[in-house]
């Protein structure tokens, strides 16, 4: 006996459908900007434009290096109210160039050990696979569907032994460290901006 509808053909638009919500909003745009990499999950507000953007800004409000590092500009503190001031005042006054700082750090610990260069390569291999697979059919463990927050953290179960081979916490302990001594020795010893007037302009009693 005929029917109306071809169940097959449904079934499979219906299976479609339900694959693409689980990675998009909007599956036809994703679709088309760029295959299965357009698709790829990403944390809510986070894409290569705002990262684009949010990069351009910092380099934008970047003080020039040469003043920076002038060696003429440190002082000793006279006493710890001055030494709060300063701190205050030039994280605000150098907080892109501490940025960058901070950010050459990051990169330093990594390029400087091959174990979490390979760490991080195993991370993004399998966070990539799990994606991959998840588009073909839906993931489920422990009959729950595996969404892509929980990919991430699916990712970095798979690259944890590796991260722990690598001294991964060591090396975070390392780059907050080193970060709270270079940048914190520049805000305590750092003039501010105007010079010893505008110090004892912020030290004089309101």
């Amino acid at each position: 006996m005929k029917s109306g509808v071809p169940k097959g053909e449904n079934c499979l638009v219906d299976m479609d459908s339900k694959a693409g919500d689980l990675f998009s909003a909007e599956p036809a745009d994703a679709a088309g900007s760029g295959g299965v990499m357009g698709r790829l999950w990403l944390p809510k507000g986070l894409s290569p434009s705002v990262a684009k953007e949010w990069f351009d800004r910092r380099r934008a409000s970047i003080r020039p290096w040469a003043g920076f590092v002038d060696h003429r500009k440190f002082t000793k503190p006279r006493n710890f109210g001055e030494l709060c001031q300063r701190v205050v005042r030039n994280f605000d006054t150098y907080n892109s160039n501490y940025t960058f700082i901070f950010l050459g750090l990051i990169l330093y610990c990594i390029i400087s050990s091959p174990m979490l260069l390979i760490a991080l390569a195993v991370f993004v291999g399998a966070f990539y696979i799990i994606h991959l697979k998840s588009l073909e059919s839906k993931l489920v463990i422990f009959g729950k569907e595996v969404t892509g927050p929980h990919q991430l953290g699916l990712a970095g179960a798979v690259s944890f032994p590796v991260f722990w081979l690598a001294g991964a916490g060591a090396a975070v302990f390392w780059v907050l460290g080193a970060t709270m001594f270079v940048i914190g020795s520049h805000a305590a010893f750092r003039e501010l901006e105007g010079g010893s007037e505008m110090e004892e302009l912020f030290m004089e009693p309101v």
